[in-house]
């Protein structure tokens, strides 16, 4: 990146306006993040989260919302809600008619699922703050270990306004998150996430630097900076399909005979596996908060994924990667309707008949390029965490994978937009 690349990105003023209205909307998040939710005692919680800080269930439960969710605060549930929606329906995409056919009407279905995806959101958001705060009126059931009267008055009117406030929360998050795609700059959902997690990372920092020592905070930040440089590499890594234009002739203009390809990446899904698995895993945990069980199965499920570093969850964690990553590729690439597009305007990949064999050809090289990509997510979701373990730092920086890659995910994908824009004006950008 070149100092100058940025200068140009601020002198422009659309982009200039866009940047601004990002970084205004996530100063609002954050500052939403920390104001506590009326009805809460705010000495009581932070007492609370004092007594539970080095408990990696914890850290693993605050990790998307940016130390909001323990808060209690108005964006306590942050984007978690609509991640859950998002996974349900697109699940329920490939299950229902109705939402498929949706899917396939274009610009107009995809308003319609999404304005589902809304209304699933606040249901959710509901049933959460209500689970949450159901918790929070029994001392030391939220926070085990810590018996503080976190909510004093519990009349049933106070609970409803503090429900109705962290699902108006949600909301707000949800709409803040729409704005960023629309008018600022990224996806504005990831841009969210990123801001929580980049939230926390710091004072994580500083917990090893003074528990562990100078030595393993150094060591630490060389694995973080290895990991950081080969997800880089592997997120730039694509796979390039020539494509050929035959002439054709449109009145009296000839149209054709260009050269262009389709990139396929390496990792074609992004973060959005990672994301999800991560979001799912957090549910056996929180069962198990919510129902108060100490029966077997429960005491397994908290042992297995309480901690974040288990063989089960790892292996867990792993494989819905790996699901999610196939499952979210086949959702967002479709190579016939590639093929058809290609075939209506006169492309064609040489060597490669048009129609059905071109859609054959680019499912067989996409599922290989998937095979390694979600193999690469998974693996560097995990083997941070073996390697903190190691340095004994993992209940200090928990989830170190999944925020290293959600982290460079969402910058690259940022700064490539930026640099599209960039590129327009005749700028240099800020990727060679």
């Amino acid at each position: 990146m070149h100092i100058s690349a940025f200068r140009d990105a601020l002198r422009t003023p659309d982009l200039r306006k866009k940047i601004l209205f990002t970084l205004g909307l996530l100063a609002i998040y954050r500052l939403g993040s920390v104001l506590p939710t009326p009805g809460v005692d705010y000495s009581a919680i932070q007492r609370c989260i004092d007594v539970v800080q080095d408990n990696s269930v914890y850290a693993l439960i605050n990790l998307f919302s940016g130390g909001a969710l323990l808060q209690l605060s108005v964006f306590a549930l942050g984007i978690m809600p609509y991640i859950t929606a998002s996974i349900i329906l697109q699940l329920l995409t490939v299950v229902i008619p109705r939402l498929e056919t949706l899917k396939a009407d274009g610009n107009a279905g995809q308003a319609k699922i999404t304005q589902y995806t809304r209304f699933v959101t606040i249901g959710l958001a509901i049933l959460q703050s209500t689970a949450i705060l159901s918790l929070a009126r029994s001392p030391g059931a939220l926070f085990q270990g810590c018996n503080e009267e976190i909510i004093p008055n519990q009349a049933i009117w106070v609970m409803i306004v503090m429900i109705t406030v962290m699902t108006a929360g949600t909301a707000i998050v949800m709409w803040f998150g729409e704005l960023i795609t629309e008018r600022g700059v990224g996806n504005g959902m990831s841009v969210l996430i990123f801001t929580s997690i980049i939230a926390v990372i710091p004072a994580q920092f500083a917990n090893i630097l003074s528990s562990r020592g100078a030595f393993t905070f150094a060591i630490t930040i060389l694995v973080g900076l290895v990991v950081i440089t080969f997800v880089v590499f592997v997120e730039q890594a694509q796979r390039r399909i020539p494509v050929q234009y035959a002439k054709r002739m449109v009145g009296r203009r000839m149209y054709g005979g260009t050269s262009t390809y389709i990139p396929l990446k390496v990792n074609m899904a992004g973060v959005i596996p990672v994301i999800f698995a991560s979001s799912l895993l957090f549910l056996p945990t929180l069962f198990v908060q919510l129902t108060g069980s100490q029966a077997g199965w429960a005491q397994w499920l908290q042992q297995s994924f309480g901690t974040g570093s288990g063989n089960v969850y790892l292996a867990t964690y792993f494989l819905l990667i790996v699901f999610f990553c196939y499952f979210y590729v086949s959702i967002t690439f479709n190579p016939t309707e590639v093929a058809d597009n290609m075939k209506r305007y006169g492309g064609f990949i040489p060597g490669i008949r048009a129609g059905r064999p071109t859609a054959e050809y680019l499912d067989y090289v996409l599922t290989r390029l998937t095979a390694p990509g979600s193999l690469y997510l998974g693996l560097i979701a995990i083997l941070p965490v073996f390697a903190f373990d190691f340095l004994g730092v993992s209940t200090q920086f928990i989830f170190g994978g999944t925020s290293i890659l959600i982290m460079v995910g969402v910058g690259l994908d940022t700064v490539k937009q930026i640099q599209a824009q960039l590129q327009q004006r005749n700028y240099e950008g800020f990727l060679k």
